[in-house]
């Protein structure tokens, strides 16, 4: 009977301390592009929830188009293809992209299309890989660039189809000014930068996206 009680109290210990597990995907914004990956909104959101994080992210991916070759860059493979390398016992999977399809998309309706389609194939494809996992998106930034605003409307509308909570950034009331030069200056790893948050900028955002998590990925 001891044995028992004993072997069922190292059961219960075990899986109070099993740790949840975070997977984040996408492209330089969660690469964090010059800077280290532990300067980034996620990562300290991962660190102060005691989660295993996993970053996937790869500067220059997109979701729908592949970049293996491109220019003399290699990008990589897209995003609906390279999810399958994520760890299937995540608990929770953020996706950060789009930024670079908005550049690739521009008002072409045939790659918006594309865009969406493939957007389509990776949600599903998160789903059927990681089962247990609680799926959230958060969109690029209000970048003034054609494609950005079809883009981030496609990942909205993709995302209600799958019921994934989306952190909607493609606002002027977003906390993140992109198209303000002084703003850029102070909180993006250059004043040009339309994309890469420095320590300050990640800092910034993390009580915004903090919020959004516990609301709707809890």
């Amino acid at each position: 009977m001891k044995l028992k009680l004993f072997l069922a109290s190292l059961c219960i210990s075990a899986s109070a301390m099993a740790q949840e597990v975070m997977n984040v995907i996408g492209d330089s914004y969660v690469a964090n592009h010059r800077r280290p990956k532990e300067e980034a909104w996620h990562y300290k959101l991962a660190q102060q929830r005691g989660y295993k994080y996993n970053n996937y992210g790869k500067n220059g991916s997109c979701v729908a188009f592949d970049r293996t070759h491109d220019g003399k860059y290699n990008f990589g493979p897209a995003m609906w293809q390279r999810y399958t390398a994520m760890d299937p016992e995540a608990d929770y999977v953020i996706i950060i992209a789009g930024h670079n399809d908005a550049g690739k998309v521009g008002l072409n309706k045939d790659s918006l299309a594309m865009f969406s389609d493939s957007l389509e194939v990776f949600l599903t494809g998160i789903e059927q890989l990681c089962p247990k996992a609680r799926i959230g998106y958060v969109t690029p930034w209000y970048v003034d660039r054609p494609g950005f605003k079809e883009v981030c409307a496609t990942i909205k509308k993709v995302c209600k189809r799958h019921k994934i909570p989306v952190l909607w950034n493609y606002t002027p009331k977003c906390v993140i000014k992109v198209r303000d030069a002084d703003f850029r200056k102070k909180y993006f790893q250059g004043p040009n930068d339309t994309a890469h948050l420095n320590s300050d900028g990640h800092d910034l955002f993390l009580p915004v996206a903090t919020e959004w998590f516990d609301k709707y990925m809890k």
